[in-house]
């Protein structure tokens, strides 16, 4: 088994002659919970596109459980086992709560039914069905929203969405669970209840998790390590609160 989940290797992406992101290294290891922070206009998103083959890297390479990930398209990516959030949140509005965590359980093989076996609605569709909806609520009820399962997505608070979001990426059976700002537009309250979770989801599923977060005393209470990257490089990396101190990474951020 590879030493580390997830191992970036002079990872790069250039736009015309914008060099997004240049020579990042990240190395994870199993059950991490690893922050990625920077100034906005850092290239943490544009990094995130990059593990999940939105965009095709310019330079290096990555790999995950010590497989190189070259050439495959996003939906194979998820296959894998790397998931992610967005920034802006992305459900499906007009589902309802638990049909949005279904979704993401079409992509576990012991969920598959053939075209003919769902058009004829034969009697494996419906217990294929029936298993998944169970499942589904098993993950609701891990974020508290099984008492909405049958209410529109777009319906839910701010905060449980959030949490939706991430019950539709776990659905799909990670080994790497990617949160683009997590607690973006959160209270302090749902902040916490937040960051308990995370900390269930790695304990409970035996999960990794890389997040972007602009909260620092978040980042600082969840996160065992930390990427800092400034300008699309990486300015520095190491022990969360020691790299917090580092007079550098408080430059980048506050300025002068």
């Amino acid at each position: 088994m590879a030493e580390y989940i997830l191992e970036t290797k002079e990872l790069g992406i250039s736009f015309g002659g914008l060099k997004a992101a240049q020579n990042v290294n990240i190395r994870i290891k199993k059950n991490q919970i690893y922050g990625l922070i920077g100034p906005n206009g850092a290239g943490k998103t544009t990094i995130f596109n990059l593990l999940t083959c939105v965009y095709k890297p310019s330079a290096g390479k990555f790999y995950l459980d010590g497989e190189e990930m070259k050439g495959l398209s996003p939906d194979k990516i998820n296959h894998k086992g790397i998931a992610r959030t967005f920034q802006n949140i992305r459900l499906f509005n007009n589902m309802t709560v638990v049909r949005n965590v279904m979704v993401g359980l079409h992509n576990c093989p012991e969920y598959k039914c053939s075209v003919i076996e769902s058009v004829l609605r034969l009697p494996r569709h419906f217990r294929v069905e029936k298993e998944m909806r169970a499942k589904a609520k098993e993950l609701l009820r891990i974020f508290d929203l099984e008492q909405e399962r049958n209410s529109l997505a777009c319906n839910l608070p701010y905060g449980k969405q959030r949490k939706l979001e991430i019950a539709r990426a776990l659905a799909t059976n990670p080994k790497l669970l990617l949160l683009d700002e997590p607690a973006a537009g959160m209270n302090p309250h749902e902040t916490e209840d937040l960051a308990q979770t995370i900390r269930f989801i790695r304990d409970h599923f035996d999960m990794t998790i890389l997040l972007i977060e602009h909260d620092m005393n978040f980042v600082s209470d969840l996160c065992d390590e930390i990427t800092v990257l400034n300008f699309g490089t990486v300015l520095a990396e190491g022990n969360t609160k020691t790299v917090l101190q580092d007079p550098e990474v408080i430059k980048a951020y506050i300025g002068g």
